[in-house]
This record gives structure tokens, sequence and C-alpha cells, in this order.
């Protein structure tokens, strides 16, 4: 799609809302805040949902609350509702999207503050899911407003979405958006996601995720006669240094092209998100030999490495266990996968960003790509959207941190660029 150069008298209207409404979306993201939205299970979605709705009424929006109600994880305690605002210009295209998830991860333990009570302290607002990513559907909801504010009319649409499970991969949220055709290709133009990616920074893509369980199974026996049995967790132990030196290496080997960031993250890599066997935890105990033992691992690959290859080469370490070890046998059970997305070079979604950073912070911005994912995958494998990257508020490393915080200075100014980069992308019909 093309890019519009905007007026420098509507540049300078924008630039000035935006500091006249800052003390607004500051309460506005402490309003989030204080909507506390942990998933999992998924609390108070819809109360969350109608406060971005009412704000985006208020400003002019045309609001609706699609629910996804053909998702399992959807019930009557926890609804999967989500909330879509479009305020139409002249024309009902450019569509310009701006998207935020508005559930958060659970607490966890290391607060000094209280994590859902929007505090404003020293310049930084503090509280769960400020960074990650209160503050970004905030700057999406007041960037649209700062326009309207100034006076500038737009050829174009712009639509504000607040969606549901992100933090657990985002199936009843934004890929629901984009499977019932609010997000599609030949509809929607172009995809800002305002996660916190440093207010400098363009975010293009991120790698790509295998998720997986493997089952260890031995041969149940008396605990005090383990030599007449075999233990799974013995086994899975040996699964765990084979990937520790066989397997991470390889991976330090491999550097992709695509700017990852932090720099570690531009090799694939491997954690264990769970690890069980034996007796269960808590139980009464019982002597007996393990005879199944289960992890979960979540592998990042590259977008060099595609799935296929990364899904074989753990077939191949087990299957080379099986010859190795006696006795070893094993399940492996594919969970998710979620390949690698990366913004085409020359987009115009970036071409404008770069221009408005560049305005508004004085800097060039500079591209990178995000170490985990996103809903840019379900704009783009789902919805066919190509046009699409995340840029907003808040510092990458403080997502999903104790006392997590962002910067007031960040959110103002993230909130000037996405709104000269809706007007640049839309296109500015004329002043009121």
């Amino acid at each position: 799609m093309s890019r519009f150069p905007i007026p420098p008298a509507a540049t300078d209207r924008i630039v000035a809302a935006v500091d006249a409404l800052a003390d607004e979306v500051v309460d506005f993201t402490c309003d989030l805040i204080r909507v506390p939205t942990v998933n999992p299970p998924g609390e108070v979605y819809e109360e969350c949902a109608r406060v971005i709705g009412d704000r985006l009424e208020r400003f002019g929006f045309e609001v609706d609350y699609p629910v996804a109600e053909d998702r399992p994880e959807h019930t009557a305690a926890h609804p999967r509702m989500n909330v879509v605002g479009a305020r139409a210009g002249s024309r009902s295209n450019p569509r310009i999207h701006l998207n935020g998830h508005f559930d958060v991860v659970p607490v966890g333990d290391g607060w000094t503050l209280d994590p859902f009570a929007g505090v404003v302290k020293d310049g930084r607002i503090y509280g769960r899911g400020v960074s990650d990513m209160k503050a970004g559907i905030a700057a999406a909801v007041y960037a649209a407003e700062a326009i309207r504010r100034a006076g500038v009319k737009l050829v174009g649409t712009v639509e504000v979405s607040g969606t549901v499970d992100e933090e657990s991969g985002g199936w009843a949220g934004m890929a629901h958006l984009a499977r019932t055709g609010r997000i599609k290709k030949g509809v929607t133009d172009a995809v800002i996601i305002p996660e916190p990616l440093n207010v400098d920074r363009i975010c293009i893509g991120h790698r790509g995720v295998y998720w997986f369980e493997v089952t260890t199974h031995g041969h149940i026996a008396h605990g005090s006669m383990p030599f007449l049995g075999t233990s799974a967790i013995e086994h899975m132990g040996a699964v765990l240094e084979t990937i520790r030196n066989d397997l991470m290496p390889r991976f330090a080997e491999r550097t992709t092209e695509v700017p990852v960031v932090p720099e570690s993250a531009r090799h694939g890599t491997i954690n264990v998100n769970a690890l069980h066997g034996g007796q269960p935890l808590g139980d009464v105990q019982s002597p007996c030999v393990a005879h199944s033992c289960t992890a979960v691992f979540d592998r990042r690959f590259l977008l060099e490495e595609g799935f296929e290859s990364t899904r074989r080469e753990i077939v191949d370490l087990l299957d080379g266990m099986v010859k190795e070890l006696p006795e070893f046998r094993y399940g492996l059970r594919d969970l998710m996968v979620v390949e690698p997305t990366r913004t085409p070079e020359g987009a115009s979604v970036v071409g404008a960003l770069g221009t408005a950073i560049n305005g508004v912070l004085g800097r060039e911005a500079t591209l990178v790509a995000s170490p985990g994912t996103y809903d840019h995958k379900h704009v783009a494998r789902i919805g066919g959207v190509e046009n699409c990257v995340a840029y907003g508020p808040g510092v990458l490393e403080q997502a999903h941190q104790p006392d997590e915080w962002c910067e007031v200075d960040d959110l103002v100014n993230a909130t000037k660029v996405l709104a000269l980069s809706v007007a640049e992308l839309a296109g500015v019909e004329g002043l009121s």
C-alpha cells in the first residue's frame, strides 16, 4: 500500500494534541491495569473489553464485541470476549488496524508494589501488564483520539482492537478476528501491534515456536529393589543431558540473519517448561521405581531452520537414544507449532513508523525481531496481511517481571508515533 505525506500543519496539530492529552493516556493505562485480566484462566475479560469499548465509543468509534464461542477455552465463567472499534474517514480504505492484547500473565513473586493498583511514581507507571501491553493499548486508543482532537480528517478508516489470550497463543483473540474476516487481506491494509519493543524500535517479526511433550517409559518395580525396574526419570535425565551436550552446541553454530533481540536470541533455544515423573507430588509415599516421566519443551527456532527440520532433529535425537540405551522407550506429542514471521522489505508500515520515530525522537528507528511470538503470526498466517509490525511503549525486558513498569515519557512519545503513522498510512483529507 501507499504512504501519504502528512501536511506539516497536521503534524504539528497531532503532536500538540498528544501533549494536551498526556495525563489522560496515563490515567487510562492505570484504569486498564486495575482490571486484573490474569491468564490463565482469563479473569474479567468482559469487564476489560467494556472499559476499552466504552472509551472508543466516547471517541466516535463504532464498537462491537466479538466472542470466540467456538473455542474450548470460552466458558460461562471465563468468556473470551474481544473488542473492536472502527472509525471511518471519507472512504473505507486504507484501513489501518491497531491491536493490543489485554490479558496479562500471573503476578508471581518479588513485587514491592500492588500489581493491580496502577501506581505512577518517579515518571513510571507500575503494574502487571503495563509494559506487556496495557500501555500499548492506551497509546493506540489515544493516538486515534489525538488525530480527532487535532481536527485532522482522515481519508481511510482507523480500527482499534483489544483481544484476549495472546499470552497463551491468541487463538480466541487475534486468531478469532482473523478467522472471522475482521483482519483480512484485501480488507485490512496495515496492522500495528503496540508490543513493548522499546520506543525507538520497529519489530518486523519473530522466531518460530515448537512446543512438544516427551514421555519416557520405564518398568515399575519396588523402590527397595530398583535393579529389578527401569527408571523413566533416569531416562529423562539422559534426554536432558543429550540435549545439553549434543543439541545446544549445534544451536550456537547457527545464527539468523533476522535482527532478533537480544543478541543471544539470534540462535535457536530450548527450555524445559515442565517436568514430572513417578508418584504424584504431595501424595502418600509410594516405594516404586518411576514407570513414567514427562517433560514439556519450548523450542524456539530460526527462520532459516524451519519447522520440519526442527522437529526432525528432536526425533533423530530420541531415536538415537533408543539405539544407545537399553530399554529406552519414549512418546512424542506436538503441543503447538508457530512458524516464524517476517515483514516484507519496503513495507509501508515500516516506512511510516520510521518517519514518525525520526520526527518525534530525533533519531533513526532500529529494526528488530522478537525472541518470542506475538499476534503477528495470526495476522500474517490466518489473515494474510503481511503489512504488519509491532511498535509500542515499554521495555522488552520488563515483560512478565515483578514491579513491571513503563516510562511515562515513552508512553507519550509512542502515542505520538502511532498517531503520525496512522495519519500517513490512512491519508489526511483536510483540517477542520
